[in-house]
């Protein structure tokens, strides 16, 4: 039985941790914001067991003229629960939940080989690739809900 639901952002680091900050401390997973009221957290749950994660931040980005705008971030599956859609159930879960909130433009940092996960649901890329840290390629991507 699949379902998805807000969460903890401390929930989400038993999926961001392998996925996203594999080899790293555990405080890496925390990022700046994670404890907002105005963050979103959401995982999708596989017979009880959390597989997937992302987190969504009320970030103005100056790219875009909306007045509100949402960043995703961390958004992660398990290695184990890959390719199997459920990346794609999160994120139209998340789209969901900002229409309802009358949000229309969600965009985010995605790494470079995540950019066609996205580029199939629709997202854009905006600008030129970046680099983060020691995590490498990115690009902006976004959508108007």
């Amino acid at each position: 039985m699949m379902k998805i639901e807000e969460i903890t952002f401390q929930e989400t680091f038993s999926v961001r941790h392998p996925v996203l900050r594999a080899g790293k401390p555990i405080e890496s997973c925390h990022f700046d914001g994670d404890d907002l009221a105005s963050t979103k957290h959401f995982g999708i749950f596989i017979d009880n067991t959390l597989v997937g994660v992302t987190s969504l931040f009320m970030q103005h980005h100056s790219f875009f003229n909306h007045k509100i705008q949402m960043q995703m971030r961390g958004m992660a599956v398990l290695n184990s629960h890959q390719k199997q859609g459920f990346g794609e159930k999160l994120l139209a879960a998340c789209e969901n939940y900002l229409r309802n909130e009358k949000i229309n433009l969600l965009w985010f940092n995605a790494r470079a080989n995540a950019v066609p996960f996205y580029e199939k649901l629709d997202y854009q890329i905006m600008g030129k690739s970046f680099e983060i840290g020691d995590i490498g390629t990115h690009f902006v991507m976004y959508k108007q809900l």
